[in-house]
């Protein structure tokens, strides 16, 4: 019992901050997404792929890369042109609302900004518990993994206003099943928005593009 309050303890606390970074964020207009998935599923390489997408738009964004060492992704990012902060998780499993916070600074610090992507440690468990302060969490998975994840790692599913089933250029040569993957993602949550992309091909990525601009749009209207 006392290790469940502790961890109840954090959470609450971790929930007044993600509220604090919504506001502030907010407040500067820029919508943010939360971007999950396990390690592997191409949550870079679909940002990669979107930049130049949203610069036609034109979007004004950056990204929070998380990692558990190493800037590898934010120098990849920074390579397409796209403002991007490293932050080192060490052994956590897991962005936090905290560490967030402490990137704000540097977001503010990029005059017009509409989208601020953070892409989070590779992890389907974790994730989930912890708000950032973000407008949307979106979960990539890839035809690479097996299409009952939605039904083993059910909280990220729900958690996550829109999925994206990336790689699916891969999918005739494996046994991941595009349909019974959107079917089971559906059965846990029936709201999700469902993209699928190919970072190979380009298939699908404007369309993600699009509507993620739409969102920030929206947003720097209201």
């Amino acid at each position: 019992m006392h290790e469940i309050l502790i961890e109840e303890k954090i959470l609450a606390r971790n929930d007044e901050i993600a509220a604090e970074n919504r506001l502030a964020l907010s407040d500067k207009g820029i919508y943010t997404i939360n971007l999950v998935s396990s390690p592997g599923a191409g949550k870079t390489s679909l940002i990669e792929s979107m930049a130049d997408e949203l610069k036609k738009l034109p979007v004004s964004f950056a990204v929070v890369e998380g990692d558990l060492e190493g800037d590898f992704d934010a120098k990849r990012v920074e390579r397409r042109g796209v403002p991007a902060l490293q932050i080192t998780t060490g052994r956590a499993c897991h962005l936090d609302a905290h560490q967030v916070s402490h990137s704000l600074q540097w977001v503010f610090g990029h005059a017009g900004l509409e989208l601020l992507i953070i892409e989070n440690v590779g992890n389907m468990v974790c994730p989930a518990e912890y708000d950032l302060g973000e407008d949307a969490m979106i979960t990539v998975m890839s035809t690479a993994e097996g299409d009952d994840k939605p039904l083993k790692y059910p909280a990220i599913f729900t958690a996550s206003e829109l999925l994206v089933i990336n790689k699916t250029d891969l999918a005739p040569y494996t046994d991941f099943d595009i349909t019974k993957a959107r079917e089971n993602a559906l059965k846990v949550n029936p709201y999700l928005k469902i993209f699928e992309t190919s970072c190979r091909t380009g298939e699908g990525v404007k369309e993600f593009a699009t509507y993620l601009a739409e969102l920030a749009k929206a947003k720097r209207r209201s």
